[in-house]
């Protein structure tokens, strides 16, 4: 199988993001039922987060049992920092917008019309939506991570498993797009599919450039500093997420919407497991 059909292959892989999304523009949603899906995205983000963990930390137990202390120590730096900056970075980013959006809503001031219209319709989109695309954010990180795999596979001539690793995470990511867009369901107004175009390819498109990087430079430090930046993005969702939840919904409801969302996570996983993956 030539380079090409890998990638091409790898961007199907990414595309199957784009199924979940229409759930986004769903009407009519009550404040229970957003608040039972966005706790099923909860519990698809708990699994890719211990699904993110077990592969960036995997690495570093290894380099300690095989007494590699300088590559221990190098990869447990890259794994504390990379979580770190990708946990703290989206709150640091959530404040400063915050700031900027309560300034944009003062008036233009001393900047030009054109600028201050700019800024507004960026600040000013709702909670919801820059939810979402912390989420496609996050949810990127991954992709890409998983798309290394996939090239790195290939790389190695390991076709068979870099076909069932593109097949299995096509089915991943199909699951995905719904934990990206499950905050917007309901919402007064619906998302346009211009934007939900947008968060597709934050969230996919990542999938194919893994591929192309793992295919032609192979690197185990960088797998888990990308890792770890997933896993610390999806942690912060994740507790916004819940925030969110519990102000629309009993403790119950949530809990029963994260149990189906871990659920749906691992059958795919198991899906994938029995594959030979």
């Amino acid at each position: 199988m030539s380079s090409v059909q890998i990638l091409l292959l790898g961007a199907i892989a990414g595309s199957t993001i784009f199924i979940g999304l229409p759930v986004g523009r769903m009407q009519s949603v009550s404040p229970t039922v957003k608040s039972f899906l966005s706790a099923g995205a909860v519990g698809i983000l708990l699994f890719l987060l211990w699904d993110v963990l077990s592969a960036a930390v995997e690495p570093v137990e290894g380099a300690l049992k095989a007494g590699h202390d300088g590559r221990f120590f190098g990869l447990g730096a890259l794994l504390a920092l990379g979580f770190g900056v990708g946990l703290l970075s989206l709150e640091l980013y959530d404040g400063w917008l915050t700031r900027r959006r309560n300034r944009a809503l003062l008036g233009p001031g001393a900047a030009s019309m054109a600028e201050f219209e700019l800024e507004r319709h960026v600040v000013t989109m709702s909670p919801s939506r820059w939810l979402a695309i912390f989420i496609a954010t996050g949810i990127g990180l991954h992709n890409f991570s998983e798309g290394l795999a996939i090239g790195q596979s290939a790389a190695r001539d390991e076709l068979s498993l870099a076909l069932v690793l593109i097949i299995g995470f096509g089915l991943h990511n199909a699951t995905e797009g719904f934990g990206i867009v499950a905050p917007l369901a309901g919402d007064k107004d619906p998302p346009s599919w211009g934007f939900l175009g947008m968060l597709g390819v934050i969230g996919g498109a990542p999938t194919f450039v893994g591929t192309l990087v793992g295919q032609t430079w192979t690197s185990e430090a960088l797998s888990v500093a990308f890792l770890a930046l997933a896993a610390g993005s999806i942690l912060y969702v994740v507790v916004e997420l819940i925030a969110i939840c519990r102000r629309f919904a009993s403790k119950e409801l949530v809990l029963a919407g994260i149990l189906v969302g871990l659920f749906v996570g691992f059958a795919t996983d198991f899906i994938l497991v029995a594959a030979g993956a």
